[in-house]
């Protein structure tokens, strides 16, 4: 599904980030559970919310966004 290969690129470009998702959250001001939930694919971020993670992670939208 496309909230699983999101979930996938968002943990795979953290990693690479070596950053935690505590820190993804804190930047993306959100809370470290809500952003577990939205990497394991558990809850669909809203795209203000998945715009602040993506900039949190210094990427671009093409880096996991799917389509």
């Amino acid at each position: 599904s496309t909230e699983q290969t999101i979930a996938k690129n968002l943990r795979e470009l953290r990693k690479s980030k070596h950053m935690t998702q505590t820190e993804v959250a804190q930047k993306a001001k959100i809370s470290t559970n809500h952003y577990a939930k939205i990497e394991r694919g558990e809850v669909i971020a809203t795209i203000t919310t998945l715009e602040r993670i993506i900039k949190s992670l210094g990427a671009k939208s093409s880096d996991v966004l799917p389509f």
